[in-house]
């Protein structure tokens, strides 16, 4: 008897920065997240990603490397898979709190380990960072 594969969302999320500060969002479990969401049917994650983070900050981005996938469980019983890209803002300007959202936060690197939030975010954040103090360029990834 084979095992039938879980069908799971699939979120897109992003590291963003600006003025060197990391953009957070408050979801409704007081949590602190990546700006991103939900993958429509026939969208391509770059695409997504943009669209997202113009919805949930008004800001425009392209989208730099991919840095981590995981298995997130959101509640019991609810899974959704995350994918994390690096993003490069494409304009000065303070992110703007959409409706979905409580907040929105610019953390400096040393205040993420204490905040409330998936480990795994944190170290989306930790690789974006690290990629950008190597002097890596945040090579945008074409489809």
């Amino acid at each position: 008897m084979e095992a039938t594969p879980p069908l799971w969302p699939v979120s897109i999320k992003g590291v963003v920065l600006v003025a060197d500060k990391v953009v957070l969002l408050k979801n409704e479990r007081a949590e602190w997240e990546l700006p991103g969401g939900r993958l429509e049917r026939g969208e391509d994650p770059e695409t997504c990603l943009t669209r997202e983070i113009a919805e949930e900050l008004s800001l425009e981005i392209e989208v730099g490397p991919l840095l981590d996938c995981w298995r997130y469980p959101v509640l019991a019983g609810k899974e959704v898979l995350i994918i994390t890209f690096g993003c490069v803002p494409l304009a000065r300007g303070a992110p703007e709190v959409s409706h979905e959202h409580s907040a929105v936060g610019l953390f400096e690197p040393n205040e993420i380990a204490p905040l409330p939030m998936p480990e795994a975010y944190k170290r989306a954040i930790a690789l974006w960072l690290a990629a950008i103090a190597a002097g890596l360029e945040p090579a945008p990834r074409r489809v």
